[in-house]
């Protein structure tokens, strides 16, 4: 095993640049997270160093606040968007957002083609607004360790917080910020809880998805275990989306739950590998 992951890291350290066409990577982070995941992590500096320009930051700011900070790659070929999603809200909540905000960075590049990648409850809210909005030119989603079948620890979340009946009310009162931050989150919890019929994940599950190219990123423990200490390998597989059965890529990365700064090499390998495949293509078709 321990063989097998230093080659998993090997591989995704050896990355040959391919000069990719003009695209737009737009970055939805997960729960109790912020667009800053991705620079704090090191993936924006190691994406920087390899193309990818950062082109900006979209936020949820008030219609007094310009709600677009404009980076220095705006004008780049490739170039990088951050979102910056009320974490805690359910997950229709930020879908509504990231389709303002999508609109907004294709306003800003029409006719370019995006790549979406989410982290955790990030992947469910980007895999949300491709079924719901009608997205076009996008080329790809890519999902980090997020729970598309939901996760026990969710369900477990519910049931902590459920302040019905004589003791209920106790909770709150001894429970701590850890525990307001849980019931403020609790319809988002709700959300990514194991699918059941009248849950979000059962219905979206459920439905047809766009004809595009999806990746799952899944955790490998160190151990050897397939998944990490929040969501279980298989939730983290698209594969197991009814819906999207056998369509999804699947790369294997050895950490945690928490974004670090080797996803920026497995994205760069992921990007390498979609813009390497039509230009093979295209040369096939010259030789015919």
């Amino acid at each position: 095993m321990h063989k097998l992951i230093t080659s998993i890291v090997f591989l995704l350290l050896s990355i040959t640049c391919i000069t990719a066409r003009a695209d737009v990577l737009v970055l939805v982070h997960g729960y109790l997270a912020s667009a800053d995941s991705w620079e704090i992590s090191g993936i924006n500096s190691m994406l920087e160093a390899n193309g990818w320009k950062r082109g900006g930051l979209i936020t949820s700011a008030p219609a007094t606040i310009s709600p677009v900070y404009v980076g220095p790659g705006q004008d780049a070929d490739n170039k990088v968007y951050t979102v910056d999603l009320p974490a805690e809200a359910p997950i229709a909540v930020q879908t509504d957002q990231f389709l303002g905000m999508l609109a907004t960075i294709q306003a800003m590049h029409p006719g370019e083609s995006l790549v979406i990648v989410g982290h955790s409850a990030g992947g469910v809210v980007a895999r949300t607004a491709l079924v719901t909005g009608n997205v076009q030119n996008v080329r790809a989603l890519i999902t980090i360790a997020s729970p598309h079948v939901g996760t026990t620890l969710a369900n477990r979340a519910i049931d902590a917080t459920d302040e019905s009946g004589f003791f209920g009310g106790l909770k709150s009162f001894f429970g701590g910020s850890g525990y307001d931050t849980l019931r403020r989150s609790r319809g988002l919890l709700f959300d990514l809880a194991h699918p059941y019929p009248g849950s979000l994940l059962y219905w979206l599950n459920a439905q047809k998805h766009p004809d595009i190219k999806y990746v799952s990123v899944i955790r490998l423990n160190p151990v050897g275990f397939v998944g990490d200490e929040l969501v279980p390998g298989y939730s983290q597989d698209m594969n197991n989306v009814p819906s999207l059965h056998g369509s999804s890529s699947i790369v294997l990365t050895p950490a945690g739950h928490t974004l670090v700064a080797e996803d920026g090499a497995t994205l760069l390998q992921i990007l390498n590998e979609l813009y390497a495949v039509p230009e093979q293509a295209e040369q096939e078709d010259l030789v015919t």
